[in-house]
């Protein structure tokens, strides 16, 4: 029996040891991946070291070109405009202190309860804001008053921490702080009032209310013609019923005219309605040249709100600060905007009102004065208009962004053919471009609108781009890694590092969320989108992104002799800034 079980374990033991073997020479064949692991190991195992050493040029050198962010004026940026929410560092926040508001009245929204506060509340107001923000700070105790206003009647002011929820912020495409949201059974739209608390109540109780006004006497009409600016009336058979609730309910839809009813033809003649018209009539008066609109379709909420919203604005509406919501959030998105200074306005204006009145319906017509530094000249820069000479610039509306420039003379016929291949989509679209530099031999190479073909999109090329704003304190931060970086790759012919002024410069294919903006372009396949370049913000994290991305393989060689570190290369390490640093706003 002894002797049984000794065989058995004998035979097992000699199972296992076969099977071993055989294991071992299977792990021994090479296998099909093996080329590229071994690939990847000797990236592992690459000595990268010495790019990381400090370069006495680079780490002095960023200072010079930029000014310094602590002196940049923020009031110039009017938005608070912030591109990536979840690049946002929290530890950050110290510096942001918010201040002390009895906000109360004011409900905190969070991913987990925005849906149900939504639901279960017909009237919300939902604000997203930066704690850092100083527009948001501004409104907080406005917001929080009108809170408490409202809530009697049933509305919630409501906020959302952008820089927190990311996931809110990105769903509802916030691009700026703050943005406000009006939601009126689950159904949002911009909130277009001024940031008071009195504003943010009258706006509201607007939509709440009844919307349309009665109106029953002469003395009522006088005192409302005499008061407004712009109101519209209906001249309907009753004061209740169908008309007078599509009346109301296209009221809702639209800002800053008043809606009123009558049925009395006394008070409709004094309105310039013919009392023997057949009602419903509907009339829009303003105080300007174009006194008189007069509605001619069906008497339903989407045709009036859009007659009214059609012809609410005058024939060419003055670029202000509180023209500028009208004319961005108009149902009309198409506009051709007249740049002229103040003394040649008398000159060009009456040719650009006739020209508006060719395109009631279609364009809006806008006068910017590029001599008012409050406004114009800051408007003019941002579309890259230069010089005095009058200009007429058309564009596409904030959600497309394209921009098309007049070529010529500013006169009727001129505006009249261009307003019309504008709407045909047969212009060549005008892109900002600073001159194209006639040296450009250093090692990052300078991009700007005229040359991005020639440098960014050259199919030989692998190229790693940098879109930046000389008063980002982030790009000051990332030049001298940016600067080592292409002083190390300079002799790989294939690699090109530049950058461009994104403020000054732009191209379709370089859009820029935030600055710095970094996107890499492969070698033969420019058609495609290029690459975001989401790597930690060091010479040895871009140069590893480059071996994997670029398209013509490539590897550095370790210098023969390297230099001794520097006394300051504590201070290089300091700037070269993950790429979780939170970018400056556009």
């Amino acid at each position: 029996m002894l002797t049984r079980e000794r065989f058995l374990l004998s035979l097992s033991l000699a199972t296992l040891l076969l099977f071993s073997s055989l294991s071992l020479s299977v792990s021994d064949k090479p296998s099909p991946n093996d080329n590229k692991n071994k690939e990847n190991d000797n990236d592992d195992d690459e000595d990268l070291s010495f790019l990381e050493e400090p370069d006495d040029v680079a780490a002095t050198s960023h200072r010079a070109h930029f000014p310094d962010p602590d002196h940049f004026n923020e009031d110039e940026d009017d938005d608070d405009d912030f591109g990536d929410f979840s690049g946002f560092d929290s530890s950050t926040e110290e510096a942001f202190k918010e201040p002390a508001v009895d906000d109360k009245d004011v409900v905190v929204l969070k991913e987990r309860n925005f849906t149900t506060v939504i639901e279960n509340n017909r009237f919300v107001m939902v604000e997203f804001y930066a704690p850092w923000c100083g527009h948001c700070q501004a409104l907080a105790p406005e917001y929080a008053a009108a809170a408490t206003e409202l809530k009697p009647d049933g509305v919630v002011l409501a906020k959302v921490d952008a820089t927190i929820e990311n996931e809110l912020a990105h769903e509802y495409d916030v691009q700026g702080f703050p943005t406000v949201f009006f939601f009126v059974d689950g159904v949002h739209k911009p909130y277009t009032g001024q940031r008071t608390k009195d504003g943010i109540v009258t706006w509201i109780k607007k939509k709440i209310g009844p919307g349309v006004s009665n109106i029953t006497t002469l003395d009522e009409a006088e005192r409302i013609l005499t008061a407004e600016s712009k109101v519209v009336l209906g001249f309907l058979n009753s004061l209740v019923g169908a008309e007078s609730d599509e009346l109301a309910a296209a009221s809702k839809l639209e800002d800053g005219v008043n809606f009123y009813q009558t049925v009395v033809p006394e008070v409709a003649k004094l309105f310039h309605i013919d009392a023997s018209v057949k009602r419903p009539a509907l009339i829009l008066l303003k105080k300007e040249e174009e006194k008189l609109n007069h509605f001619d379709g069906k008497f339903v909420k989407s045709e009036i709100a859009e007659f009214v919203s059609s012809n609410k604005l005058p024939l060419v509406t003055t670029f202000t600060r509180e023209s500028a919501p009208t004319i961005f959030e108009s149902e009309i998105k198409k506009q051709l905007l007249l740049f002229a200074t103040s003394n040649d306005t008398e000159k060009f204006l009456p040719v650009f009102k006739e020209s508006a009145k060719l395109f009631k319906g279609k364009l809006i017509f806008v006068l910017v004065e590029m001599d008012n530094e409050d406004v114009g000249k800051p408007v003019a820069d941002y579309f890259g208009i230069t010089g005095n000479d009058p200009k007429v610039l058309a564009y596409t509306g904030n959600d497309d962004g394209r921009k098309f420039l007049l070529d010529g003379d500013v006169s009727l016929d001129k505006i009249t053919a261009f307003g019309n291949d504008f709407l045909e989509d047969k212009l060549k679209s005008f892109l900002k471009s600073d001159p194209v530099p006639e040296s450009n031999d250093g090692d990052v190479k300078i991009v700007v609108g005229n040359n991005f073909d020639e440098i960014v999109l050259d199919e030989s090329k692998d190229v790693l781009l940098e879109i930046y704003a000389p008063w980002c304190g982030h790009c000051q931060a990332l030049e001298p890694t940016y600067n080592k970086l292409a002083k190390h790759l300079r002799s790989i012919e294939s690699i090109v590092i530049a950058k461009m002024d994104g403020t000054t410069n732009e191209h379709p294919r370089a859009k820029a969320d935030g600055f710095p903006t970094l996107l890499f372009y492969p070698a033969a396949n420019k058609s495609s989108d290029p690459i975001p370049v989401d790597v930690d913000r060091t010479v040895v994290a871009f140069y590893k992104f480059l071996r994997k991305h670029a398209s013509i393989p490539f590897q550095l060689q370790k210098p023969a002799t390297t230099s001794e570190p520097s006394s300051d290369s504590s201070d290089v390490k300091e700037s070269q800034s993950s790429s979780t640093d939170v970018k400056d706003e556009l």
